[in-house]
């Protein structure tokens, strides 16, 4: 109801196979899962969809560091803990449709990666890299600022859209996706500056 009055369009589902088939035919921009679903939980949702175009943000009574990476780890983009105030929620609906604008259709270089921000595809080495909408994100935000240091708070702030306490563990968990995607292992290319946050090395 609350969101209905902040203009948004809503569809509900009771449980998890209803989720399944009000996203089918509604094609929403977010989605908004409760963990504890009977039929199928939050999670299996998230995997169920996991890939498509849409926001996901998961609710959950949890709040150990497990069940959040756990919430993060299968393809949602943010992780509320209950209970919370509404003004939250739709702070963090909000960050999360932010980040669906339409792009600006540039491309960023930094040896052999390239990042196209119109068809939000990743190569490197002409090899297809698959990212999800967070991944995406971040990638793009350490690309255009190669060889340039950025702060925790600061990639927070731009990709995430928000602050609050514990966050900072979501950039280290994101960080260590997109190296195990761009086989980085060694840290060469996305490298952290400890206690200062992390950059991306671009030779010349």
């Amino acid at each position: 109801l609350g969101l209905r009055y902040e203009g948004y369009e809503v569809r509900s589902a009771n449980d998890g196979k209803q989720a399944l088939i009000a996203i089918s035919d509604f094609k929403p921009d977010l989605v908004i899962l409760d963990i504890a679903m009977p039929r199928m939980d939050g999670y299996e949702v998230c995997r169920a969809v996991q890939g498509a175009d849409m926001g996901i943000l998961i609710l959950s009574a949890k709040d150990e560091l497990e069940d959040r990476l756990k919430g993060l780890e299968v393809g949602a983009d943010d992780y509320l803990v209950k209970p919370f105030h509404f003004e939250e929620l739709l702070a963090r609906a909000r960050a999360i449709l932010r980040r669906r604008r339409p792009t600006s259709g540039e491309e960023l270089r930094v040896g052999g990666l390239v990042l196209n921000d119109g068809s939000r595809e990743v190569h490197l080495d002409n090899r297809p890299i698959e990212l999800t909408t967070r991944e995406f994100d971040l990638l793009k935000l350490l690309m255009q600022h190669p060889n340039q240091v950025l702060a925790r708070d600061r990639i927070l702030d731009q990709v995430w859209g928000y602050n609050f306490y514990g966050d900072e563990n979501n950039v280290e968990v994101y960080i260590r996706y997109l190296r195990q995607k761009l086989g980085d292992q060694d840290r060469a290319l996305i490298q952290t500056i400890r206690g200062v946050g992390y950059r991306i090395a671009a030779a010349g």
